[in-house]
């Protein structure tokens, strides 16, 4: 019964780290451009675009921008997700937990 009562705190403790570093990621960002720095996009680690800068020359060319928008967002989910994952695996110790995709919450 020792070993449960253990195994509970544990389990516990984990979760308490998890939401402790979903609040920490949800301050963290990310800052991905496209188009040699026509567009920047920021990302928390929650995964909200948080800013979107937009160099004036890339307003001329709609497709061109919106090609490098899509380009700039998506490194930017990609690298938020990476450290996202990397920040969860700290405190799980690399556990696949189900649900829990890539560490996303």
């Amino acid at each position: 019964m020792a070993k449960m009562q253990q195994a509970l705190k544990q389990i516990q403790k984990m979760q308490d780290d998890m939401k402790r570093v979903q609040d920490e990621l949800a301050e963290k960002t990310v800052t991905k451009t496209a188009g040699g720095g026509v567009v920047a996009v920021e990302i928390s680690g929650a995964l909200e675009i948080k800013k979107v800068t937009i160099e004036p020359e890339a307003l001329e060319d709609q497709e061109m921008l919106e090609d490098l928008l899509v380009a700039a967002v998506n490194e930017a989910i990609k690298e938020a997700q990476e450290l996202s994952a990397s920040e969860m695996a700290k405190v799980t110790g690399n556990i696949k937990i189900p649900g829990l995709p890539g560490g996303l919450f």
